[in-house]
């Protein structure tokens, strides 16, 4: 036992002076040897490990041990890298981010605190910086430093330090939001120090036990004065009240004991100013009953205290559980502020501006959802807009069921392609490119293709394995000489089909040519001919408002395979692309273009597309055990007003709380929540309607 207690103690000590040894038991168990045996760190480790019992020497796993022990015991002992890893961790588990700095993004921080108006100017190379000689201190100070009793001067900025003095019994969490909303250059930092469990529990038993002595004491008083009524004093009682409850949080409610220090510096302009806003802080503060304190003759160390360096230099430490030190922590929104992103509309809780770029998201599918008329194809005009206007590198397709999109498609120079069986526009079912099969052979995933197009073309009956082995062949056959012009030339269409299938010997396939005969060479030929529009414009809209019954779930596989064969030509010149489905409960309504979609779904994201789907029915949508699975697996969801049976819905599968779900209730167009990967935030999204662009994007009865 003496043994295990040596060991102990030389571990804590060695862990106190290196840090390096905090993460790793190679290096710990080497000074330890050390420490033991000079000399000993320098011998093969083969040799000390075989040999440790004859030389004297502690094993391995039990300074491991030790060290995972005191490490528990201890966390100021944690090396910094698994401290790293556990607030990430830990913050991952809360459904935030939390990213570890580089030195240049730490340097940054205290530059433009240090040099308030000089922010754009930092440029810091540390290798240069290294090459030239020069101190990397010198690029971020200040040019001068004055401190005063209770102020400082830093360069033309006058600046103070102060301190959380006194707290109350029941703080909100708004307080710490209240404080951080002044617009002024402050920093505020907490310093936390914890407990040791069975360390607190032990000093709030002795508080406590001190507590019932004085009480004792003071009854025996009044007894010895025949007082045997007297009520025992107010202050005696609370003091027992609240030792009670403390002990009762650290072993019942799993709290932790804290010290912590809270402080914050803040600068101004002018001394006035300073003194204006030091005054709006204890005020505030005053407000919820805490009381902030001007740091007297130590501004310096509050300074230090402040800045995030991991010193403390002021020791003004209060007690608190870790309920208690959750109130100060001023995180209360979530905000999303994504580099080169696009607009969605401005934070309810903060008013900041929502930025989100779809690209940093897992998979950047998303779903607009609302009620008719919250303003679900406005806010998918509006991203179309910013898209086409700021990315020159990313095309959008659009598949219009109600015509909506015409008016803002042809105003910005895009491609309206008219689906219909009187249509003069006409897309080849057939269309493929070099790039259609990823990276294997095309013609095979578009046998499959028109394996299901054929399946809806005879009916939507099932084919046997002949019929499937006669389509394979005559696909095959019919692409064999666009396949040897290295997909250059003129592509086969389904009257090409049709003409193979009535050259084979098979009656099965005379069958299958006479079924699709009406397709081919009937009426409702439009997908039979080659392609007479403009695929390849920044901008298209597939206008299938007027497909019939019969087209429409052919239309649907056609525009979708078409879709398909642009984000593959797309892929391959590096450039995305965007597709926007309105009214997308549509395409689940027949089986195969819900079937191709949800592949399309999952198979988007490799190809550096984005589909976006769009409906008013969320509760027809969520009968799809497709749909459901497709909506559970978007990173990207805007929900605008829903109505009373799909909120429920939407809140069992997105589990969205009671309070988020009235942003989603009885509110304007444009306005609701947004979940972006785990993040769910409400917005409002205001458009000024004295403008051309509100009047091409509003489909408003009246203001059309």
């Amino acid at each position: 036992m003496k043994n295990l207690k040596t060991i102990e103690a030389k571990v804590k000590a060695i862990l106190q002076k290196n840090e390096d040894a905090r993460n790793d038991d190679m290096t710990l168990y080497l000074i330890v040897c050390n420490t033991y045996l000079k000399g000993a760190g320098a011998m093969p480790f083969a040799e000390v490990m075989e040999q440790y019992k004859y030389l004297g020497l502690p094993s391995f796993e039990s300074v491991g041990r030790t060290r995972r022990k005191l490490q528990a015991k201890y966390p100021e002992l944690v090396g910094n890298a698994r401290v790293g890893a556990d607030l990430i961790s830990h913050f991952a588990r809360l459904g935030s981010k939390c990213v570890e700095l580089e030195a240049e993004e730490k340097l940054r921080i205290f530059h433009d605190f240090y040099r308030t108006g000089e922010e754009t100017a930092f440029h810091f190379d540390l290798k240069q910086t290294m090459r030239k000689g020069h101190d990397f201190k010198d690029f971020i100070c200040p040019d001068t430093f004055e401190f005063e009793k209770d102020y400082f001067r830093m360069g033309d900025r006058y600046g103070r330090v102060i301190f959380l003095r006194e707290y109350a019994a029941y703080i909100k969490d708004s307080m710490m939001a209240e404080l951080c909303e002044l617009n002024r250059n402050m920093m505020m930092s907490i310093d936390i120090i914890p407990v040791p469990t069975d360390e607190a529990v032990r000093e709030v038993e002795n508080r406590l036990l001190g507590v019932e002595t004085n009480i004792t004491n003071w009854q025996r008083k009044q007894n010895q004065n025949n007082n045997f009524s007297a009520v025992i004093p107010y202050d005696l009682e609370q003091q027992r009240k609240e030792s009670k409850e403390f002990l009762d949080d650290l072993t019942t409610r799993d709290q932790r004991m804290m010290f912590a220090v809270l402080t914050m510096v803040h600068t101004a302009e002018t001394k006035e100013q300073l003194d204006n806003d030091t005054e709006a802080l204890l005020t505030t503060a005053r407000k919820h009953l805490c009381q902030f304190a001007v740091l007297k003759y130590q501004q310096m160390d509050g300074l230090n205290t402040a800045l995030p360096f991991g010193v403390r230099k002021i020791n003004a430490m209060r007690t608190l559980t870790t309920e208690s030190l959750a109130v100060f922590i001023p995180f209360r929104v979530q905000e999303i502020h994504h580099e080169n992103g696009v607009y969605y509309g401005q934070n309810v809780i903060s008013k900041n501006m929502i930025i989100a770029n779809r690209r940093y998201l897992l998979n950047g599918n998303s779903f607009i959802l609302g009620v008719s008329g919250a303003g679900k194809s406005f806010t998918a005009k509006e991203e179309m807009t910013n898209i086409i206007l700021t990315d020159p590198n990313a095309d959008v397709i659009i598949i219009d069921p109600e015509r909506e999109y015409s008016p803002l498609v042809k105003a910005m120079q895009g491609e309206v392609i008219h689906i219909s069986a009187t249509s003069e526009n006409h897309i080849n079912a057939m269309d493929m490119n070099s790039d259609y099969g990823d990276g294997a052979n095309p013609v095979i995933l578009k046998s499959e293709f028109i394996l299901s197009l054929c399946e809806q073309l005879i009916g939507g009956a099932s084919l046997g394995a002949k019929q499937k082995s006669i389509i394979d062949r005559c696909t095959a056959s019919v692409y064999r000489h666009y396949q040897q012009g290295n997909y250059q030339g003129v592509p086969p269409t389904l009257q090409d089909f049709r003409e193979e299938l009535l050259k084979q010997d098979e009656p099965e396939a005379k069958e299958i040519a006479l079924a699709i005969e009406l397709f081919t060479d009937g009426s409702l030929n439009t997908f039979a001919k080659h392609t007479n529009v403009d695929t390849h414009s920044r901008l298209i809209c597939y206008d299938i408002l007027d497909l019939g019954k019969q087209l429409q779930p052919i239309g649907m596989l056609v525009v979708l395979d078409s879709i398909l064969n642009r984000i593959t030509q797309n892929r391959a010149k590096g450039r995305n692309t965007f597709i926007f489905i309105d009214e997308i409960y549509l395409l689940f309504q027949h089986e195969y273009s819900a079937n191709f979609l949800f592949t399309l779904w999952k198979r988007v994201r490799k190809y550096g597309a984005y589909c976006t789907g769009i409906t008013q029915n969320v509760d027809d949508l969520l009968q799809s055990h497709t749909a459901r699975t497709m909506l559970a697996n978007s990173e990207f969801i805007i929900m605008l007003n829903q109505s009373s049976t799909d909120k429920f819905e939407l809140a069992k599968l997105l589990n969205i709380s009671d309070l988020q779900m009235s942003y989603i209730t009885n509110v304007g167009a444009g306005q609701g929540l947004l979940k972006v990967g785990s993040s769910l935030v409400p917005f409002v999204n205001k458009f000024p309607r004295n403008t051309e662009l509100y009047k091409l994007m509003t489909t408003k009865f009246g203001e059309v």
